[in-house]
């Protein structure tokens, strides 16, 4: 089984653990990765969402031999017998156990914002990460939730070893894997996009969660109209027989929303794309980042190159969202996104106020490039060869105003220091210049 991201592993999970919904449980996921798989499931179970933050205390001269974990509140699971083995002294013990607890209060208070952590007492607890290597942390996660006062404890992953797997079953009271490969070396190679989760989203899925916005999977598609105040709502659009899925941002008085245009194997969860729609908010601009792709279709590569397809929902999205709001509207595509939102905009009646491509696929959009009207801003990475060259010919067939911005030292995904923050304050200026100024 191959999941397209964490997203939709936590869509599938969701499915399996159907059964815990009349149990009012709560969803703790792992961090980092796991969060987000956790957020999803909890979404789909209408159940509360925290973070299970648990510090491994490492024997001191074999840091990846376990004596033992922590946990808020206070929880210790101590193996005696590790102990007792290893000839620990208690001062090794409780300076590892010092160290580790100054860790786990400066996450706990960073994941969660300030907010106090759920109460577990009495309560079934499915803990969630986004897969399984060894199983040492999820098991110790489960001796905590237990410790903390859960009645049940269920461990739920997406996909685990089969060894790690028979060992876990004991750890809990229920152990759910969707997949259990006997090919397997890493949990990465499961997922088409397995990019690492910064703390920064898993800070705003737990806020998000906390707030109720939409973490009872309430349809938040009503009309809005021009927003007086702030909106952060995930929103359901139906374009060319399909339902897609979106999160839509608007600061108060927004006079502009940019549409993102998501490239190969990425999504709406991206955080290059959400690093890049957090500037233009705080700079004003409305945004909207849906997935052009059901989960099913993405599991298909092919579908991330059909190019017309994602047009003409893309184009369909856009019609959506001129009825929520009456501003104008521009388009960030990425990889093969860039190609989707060029060729949506070379249509006679698009009325696309500006584009910005991110490492996009230009020439994808293939002729219909001398039709696009919008001016566009084509940002690539120096070093980036390939897909430079690609942008130099797609700019040459453009009609429109224009301009191609290489960024120095740059590859393809800009995960250089600052290149990241580069493209955002170009996109920010080049929306800002074409769609509000």
């Amino acid at each position: 089984m191959l999941f397209t991201d964490r997203t939709d592993a936590g869509q599938r999970l969701a499915e399996a653990l159907r059964h815990l919904e009349g149990e009012d449980p709560v969803v703790l996921g792992l961090p980092r990765g796991g969060v987000p798989v956790a957020y999803q499931v909890a979404r789909a179970l209408g159940a509360q969402l925290d973070v299970i933050v648990v510090r491994k205390l490492g024997v001191p001269y074999q840091r990846e031999l376990g004596f033992g974990a922590i946990g808020e509140g206070g929880v210790r699971v101590i193996s005696d017998d590790i102990v007792r083995r290893g000839r620990l002294e208690q001062a090794d013990l409780a300076s590892v156990e010092h160290a580790e607890a100054a860790e786990l209060a400066r996450q706990a208070h960073r994941f969660r914002d300030g907010r106090p952590r759920l109460d577990l007492a009495g309560r079934t607890a499915i803990v969630v990460d986004d897969g399984i290597a060894t199983g040492a942390t999820a098991a110790a996660a489960c001796e905590v939730v237990r410790a903390q006062g859960a009645s049940r404890v269920v461990l739920a992953v997406p996909v685990a070893p089969p060894d790690a797997a028979q060992r876990l079953r004991d750890a809990a009271d229920e152990f759910v894997c969707l997949s259990t490969p006997f090919g397997f070396s890493a949990v990465g190679e499961w997922y088409q996009d397995f990019s690492q989760t910064p703390d920064d989203e898993v800070v705003s899925l737990l806020a998000r969660a906390a707030d109720g916005t939409d973490a009872d999977g309430t349809d938040a598609g009503a009309a809005t109209g021009p927003a007086d105040a702030d909106v952060a709502e995930e929103v359901a659009i139906d374009a060319c027989g399909v339902r897609l899925t979106g999160d839509l941002n608007l600061p108060a008085g927004a006079k502009a929303i940019v549409m993102f245009a998501h490239g190969s194997g990425s999504s709406r969860h991206s955080p290059r794309n959400r690093h890049v729609a957090e500037a233009l908010n705080r700079a004003g601009l409305g945004t909207l980042l849906f997935d052009l792709l059901t989960p099913a279709e993405e599991a298909n590569r092919a579908n991330v190159f059909a190019i017309e397809t994602l047009a003409d929902r893309l184009t369909d999205a856009t019609e959506w969202l001129r009825g929520r709001a009456a501003v104008p509207i521009g388009y960030f595509g990425a990889s093969t996104g860039a190609a989707a939102a060029l060729r949506a905009a070379s249509a006679p009646d698009a009325d696309i106020g500006a584009v910005v491509s991110r490492g996009g696929r230009p020439d994808l959009a293939g002729p219909l490039l001398a039709g696009v009207r919008a001016p566009t801003l084509l940002i690539v990475g120096g070093n980036d060869p390939q897909v430079l060259d690609l942008n130099r010919e797609a700019e040459a067939a453009l009609r429109c105003e224009s301009h191609l911005e290489v960024i120095p030292g740059a590859t393809h995904l800009f995960e250089e220091p600052g290149a990241l923050d580069q493209v955002a304050e170009l996109a920010r200026d080049w929306f800002l210049g074409h769609l509000v100024g």
